[in-house]
């Protein structure tokens, strides 16, 4: 009997408790309460899933990748590991990159620097700049939050170029190039960027600006007052638009368009003359000089225009053999050339010694790039694409 009792009591105790717990969680307060703290709960499950997922994505980079297609290469976007900064090497998150006519050839399989072998897998694109992330032992030229270019031949630093310098060009068959959200190398291999100029403006110098700076100023010894000759409005013949009328040269700049033109003379140029309009525009070009001639000339066109470069051109003259827009010239006129005491250089991009100075150069004038259109990193092959159609003026941009 009393055992019937105690287990009453329990029951009933029991029972008090239950109702008791059941009135306090259907309190309207702690249902509150219990509301807000299980909304703690899923956003700190949130924040850690969050964080994991952005841990993940910090060990991983997109890049463009050339993948063949048939005789030639098309672009493939990949996903790849980060990568880790060696010793004496620097780590650069590139926030943007620029076009040059060699990176269409490379995705021709029409680039002679590739040696002949396959670019499958390659990143293509000499010139990017971006933002130092990490440092690698050893390596003292930079730290963390520096804004850097990559220079177009990663070894060149000074002096005369070697085979090995050749072979480290970025977007070649030796080396991959910047487009890739990540790049890591050799500290030499970087150089800082102007103060003013963004990470748009900066990732157009290292081959068009520094061709450029070395054909007028390192070879061609520019003085005030020269005349100076450029063909089109490409990134080469802007930049030395830039540069001689900085310097207090008179550039004469060709073009197939009156609007560029009309543009170009807002940018310094003393005179122009449309090649489409006037075929024998060679002959306008010395005219303009007073029937001196120019005392340089960037040569970029090739066959086409070599031989009106020439008839243009003063004597004691300097031509920089740079590109071949239109083929390769086979035939040059070496008995003229001579008798003109002319003299002929190949231009192949620079050093990083000149890299310095035309930065240098730039700062000092406050000079900013020309930049025709920023495509954004998802449409890197539209911006190819783009450049191919020939109708732009300056440089054309991708933005990381």
């Amino acid at each position: 009997m009393r055992g019937a009792v105690a287990r009453q009591k329990i029951f009933t105790e029991e029972t008090f408790v239950a109702a008791d717990l059941a009135a306090t969680l259907t309190h309207p307060s702690t249902m509150r309460l219990m509301t807000i703290r299980f909304r703690i709960f899923a956003l700190l499950a949130l924040c850690a899933a969050g964080l994991a997922s952005a841990d993940a994505q910090q060990q991983t980079g997109r890049q463009w990748q050339l993948a063949g297609d048939g005789k030639a290469y098309r672009l493939e976007m990949k996903t790849v590991a980060r990568p880790a900064p060696g010793r004496g090497q620097i780590l650069v998150r590139v926030r943007a990159v620029s076009l040059n006519q060699r990176d269409l050839l490379v995705t021709r399989a029409q680039y002679g620097g590739t040696g002949g072998g396959s670019m499958a897998g390659k990143v293509p694109l000499s010139d990017g700049a971006g933002e130092v992330v990490a440092v690698g032992a050893g390596a003292a030229r930079f730290r963390v939050g520096d804004r850097v270019a990559g220079i177009f031949f990663a070894r060149w630093i000074d002096g005369r170029r070697t085979a090995d310098t050749l072979a480290s060009a970025r977007g070649g068959a030796g080396m991959d190039g910047m487009l890739s959200e990540f790049v890591a190398g050799d500290e030499n291999g970087f150089v800082k960027i102007p103060d003013h100029l963004t990470f748009e403006e900066a990732a157009t110098l290292p081959c068009a600006g520094v061709t450029a700076y070395r054909a007028l100023f390192v070879e061609g010894r520019l003085k005030k007052g020269d005349f100076v000759l450029l063909e089109g409005t490409g990134g080469v013949s802007t930049f030395g638009l830039q540069f001689a009328a900085a310097a207090g040269a008179r550039p004469i700049i060709t073009s197939s368009s009156d609007d560029k033109i009309a543009k170009v003379k807002t940018m310094g140029a003393f005179g122009t003359a449309n090649y489409r309009t006037n075929p024998e525009w060679q002959k306008e070009v010395r005219s303009l000089t007073g029937g001196e001639g120019v005392a340089h000339v960037l040569e970029v066109g090739g066959r086409d225009t070599l031989p009106r470069a020439i008839e243009a051109l003063a004597y004691d003259g300097h031509i920089a053999l740079i590109g071949g827009l239109t083929g390769f010239a086979s035939d040059v006129p070496a008995g003229r050339l001579l008798t003109m005491g002319a003299r002929v250089t190949g231009i192949y991009v620079g050093s990083r010694v000149d890299f310095e100075a035309m930065n240098r150069f730039i700062a000092e004038h406050k000079i900013r790039p020309i930049i025709d259109r920023v495509f954004p990193f998802e449409e890197a092959p539209q911006a190819f694409e783009f450049m191919d159609n020939g109708s732009y003026l300056g440089k054309i941009v991708i933005k990381l």
